[in-house]
Parts: structure tokens; C-alpha cells; sequence
């Protein structure tokens, strides 16, 4: 079977990489330094590239962190998909948000600091959650073709969606606060333990 989707060129394989080492370099300095610390201009320097391209690839240093908070969630919906369709909602979903908490947890030595940076600042705070809604709508409406509901006039596939995402961000905020040390996949056991019976507590349909 063969993709849909066309192989990247090499100008568009330059270009990504170009802009995954912008990122890199932009998420270190402000994990390190503080988000107002760091000017475009020095996140420029140390990438070695002019302020000009910085500005090709983000419009600003939010913008940088906007990215980061969109390829955390991107894997989420596919996730949900890839479930078999008679798994319980509950695993399911605590699934499909265990890939992100995985990821950065495969990478703590990389991604702790840049989520205590998204937690702790609260203007980039406010764009997770705001992401996060973005990501529940993903969600819900992925649970609802599982199961066969209309989210239009069903609240469980939103209300479930958002029930996993607030495990995912308690998760996350727990393992932030202990700089790693606490055991990710316990502590979404724990978070899944107190929501699973209402998730799969799956309405009749209509």
C-alpha cells in the first residue's frame, strides 16, 4: 500500500531541519535562561543563522513554544485511532495520552525543563491550555466515531476527552514538579483509576 502523501523535497527536508535546530536551540535558551531572558537575537547567534531567517520560520519566540505544544498533541488523535475498536474507553484514552507523557519522558534530560518552562510562565501557560482545547476536540470527536455517538447533541465524547486531558496535565505537572524523579506511568495509573468508571460509563446511543 502506498502513501497519499508525496515524499518531501530536499529544499522542504533543509527547511524542517533548519527550523527543528531553530526550535532546539530556542527551547533551551528560554528553558535555561527564562522566557523574557532571551532575545530572538541571541536565539539566532547560537543557532548560527541571522535574525531575519529566525523570523522565515517563527514569528516570534511564542511562537517557537506554540510549535512545541502542537507536535505534543499531534500524536494523540492518531493514537486514539490505532486502538482496537472494542478496547474499553478507559485504556483507550489512557493510551492515547501516555504518548506524549512517554515522550517526554524518554527524553527528560531534554524536555523536562522546557515543560516546568510552559507550566511556570504563565502567558505560555495560557496558550497550553488553550492548545489542550484544540486537543480535546481531536479527541472527542475520534471517541465519538469509535463509538458511534454524535458530539453534537451527546456530551460524553467532550466531557470524556476533557477528562483525559485534565489527567494528562496532572500527570505532567506532577512529574514537572519532582524534576523527573516521580514514575510517570504510575501516576497516570493513578489518574486513570479515579476517571476510568466515568469513562466507561459509555451512553447508550441514540
Amino acid at each position: 500500500m502506498t502513501s497519499s502523501h508525496p515524499a518531501p523535497t530536499l529544499a522542504q527536508r533543509k527547511r524542517q531541519l533548519v527550523a527543528d535546530e531553530l526550535s532546539e536551540v530556542a527551547l533551551q535558551l528560554l528553558a535555561h535562561r527564562g522566557f523574557d531572558a532571551v532575545t530572538i537575537d541571541e536565539i539566532a547567534s547560537a543557532a548560527g543563522v541571522s535574525k531575519r531567517t529566525f523570523f522565515r520560520y517563527f514569528a516570534s519566540k511564542e511562537d517557537v513554544v506554540v510549535q512545541f505544544l502542537a507536535d505534543m498533541g499531534a500524536g494523540m488523535r492518531t493514537e486514539l485511532a490505532a486502538r482496537p475498536g472494542d478496547e474499553r474507553p478507559s485504556a483507550a484514552l489512557r493510551h492515547a495520552v501516555w504518548v506524549t507523557v512517554a515522550a517526554c519522558a524518554d527524553h527528560s534530560d531534554r524536555a523536562l525543563r522546557v515543560v516546568q518552562l510552559i507550566l511556570r510562565t504563565p502567558a505560555l501557560r495560557a496558550r497550553f491550555l488553550e492548545r489542550q482545547a484544540n486537543w480535546r476536540d481531536g479527541l472527542a470527536a475520534e471517541l465519538a466515531d469509535r463509538l458511534g455517538l454524535d458530539t453534537g447533541s451527546v456530551l460524553y465524547p467532550g466531557m470524556a476527552a476533557g477528562m483525559a486531558l485534565t489527567a494528562f496535565d496532572a500527570v505532567l505537572q506532577r512529574w514537572s514538579e519532582s524534576d523527573a524523579v516521580a514514575d510517570p506511568a504510575a501516576l497516570m495509573d493513578e489518574a486513570f483509576a479515579v476517571i476510568g468508571p466515568a469513562l466507561d460509563a459509555v451512553p447508550a446511543r441514540g
